[in-house]
């Protein structure tokens, strides 16, 4: 781990002093979480982790994930972290390794990805919790919905197949703070029409990481990716 194992409870500390200051900037009451994005730290590093308080870890990578969830179960099952989440882009061929490993998977970022899970939703009968990916920053380099594909989507159809969407993930460009503050606004505004349209709360909203978290949490944030700010 880069930093000390006993700096990391700090920086934790400090990480939910300015949320708690973020809150109150934007007269937010809700709860916001911050998920420990460990691909670069190795399963021991992350022991640490977890003691100093991170309850839920991300992963991007399949094979390393689950490298690293069956090192916990069989090395420090008593230690384990609440919850696995998977946030990198997800290919069809490895679904049947991914469901149910996971908890929520924030990176359903097209419809043949969402028609694929439900297929496998249904041939292993299963549920599996899913974030919508937007390309909140016009980059293409980013993957996910437009703005458009999203408001045309028929949600209802997939999660009548095993799919729960919890709501929205959306990453916004390295800009100034104007444009990050937008994009964010906007991932908002498509969850509140998403959850119009769908008559039902979609409560998670995963934007914001290490450098621009606490504007995510001004616009609208429920869980924060943050991995070099704690252990870098």
């Amino acid at each position: 781990m880069r930093a000390a194992a006993s700096d990391v409870s700090a920086r934790l500390a400090e990480i939910d002093q300015r949320i708690a200051q973020a809150l109150q900037r934007s007269g937010r009451s809700q709860t916001v979480q911050v998920i420990g994005v460990t691909k670069y730290l190795d399963a021991p590093e992350m022991v640490e982790l977890r003691s100093a308080g991170i309850r839920i870890f991300a992963e991007n990578r399949v094979q390393v994930a689950l490298s690293k969830l069956e090192w916990f179960q069989e090395q420090a099952p008593g230690i384990s972290p609440e919850a696995w989440h998977f946030i990198g882009h997800l290919q069809r061929n490895k679904l049947s390794r991914v469901m149910g490993r996971f908890q929520l998977i924030h990176s359903v970022d097209s419809l043949s990805l969402l028609e694929s899970l439900s297929r496998h939703c249904q041939e292993q009968q299963l549920g599996q919790n899913v974030l919508l990916q937007v390309n909140i920053s016009g980059e293409a380099s980013k993957g996910g919905f437009t703005a458009q594909e999203l408001d045309g989507l028929s949600v209802t159809r997939f999660e009548a197949e095993g799919i729960r969407v919890l709501g929205l993930m959306g990453m916004a460009a390295e800009a100034d703070e104007s444009t990050v503050r937008s994009s964010f606004r906007l991932l908002r505004t498509l969850r509140d029409r998403l959850q119009d349209r769908l008559g039902r709360p979609l409560p998670e909203l995963s934007m914001g990481m290490s450098g621009d978290f606490e504007i995510a949490v001004e616009e609208g944030a429920s869980l924060l990716r943050i991995g070099s700010l704690l252990y870098s």
